[in-house]
């Protein structure tokens, strides 16, 4: 079965930087499109940034852009957000995400990790 495990979270101060990775199993990664969203407790699921199969399409949040950056190695099926600067907003539970190639939206998800960022 499809499966979405992320690593690499924890605590930071502000200015820092963390790496998250997702490991995906259960299907062909090279074939999808993924993403990473983050979440407030009480808040909608927002995206942070998106990567095409190739790598050749990246968007990002806008809060993020410049300062996270989306990679992926599909020999590895891992996905990774690499975040620098990082802000206390930031602090929230990010989640790597599968999208649906015929609808563009997301039909699996990871379990997340929280991010804390705090003196």
């Amino acid at each position: 079965q499809v499966q979405l495990v992320e690593s690499g979270g924890g605590l930071v101060q502000p200015g820092g930087s963390l790496r998250l990775s997702c490991v995906a199993s259960g299907f062909t990664f090279e074939n999808y499109w993924m993403r990473w969203y983050r979440q407030v407790p009480g808040k909608e699921r927002e995206m942070v940034a998106g990567i095409s199969r190739t790598s050749r399409s990246t968007p990002y949040l806008a809060d993020g852009k410049g300062r996270f950056t989306i990679s992926r190695d599909n020999a590895n099926s891992t996905l990774f957000l690499q975040m620098n600067s990082l802000k206390p907003e930031d602090t929230d539970v990010y989640y790597c995400a599968r999208v649906e190639p015929a609808d563009s939206r997301v039909d699996y998800w990871g379990q997340g990790i929280k991010v804390t960022v705090t003196s």
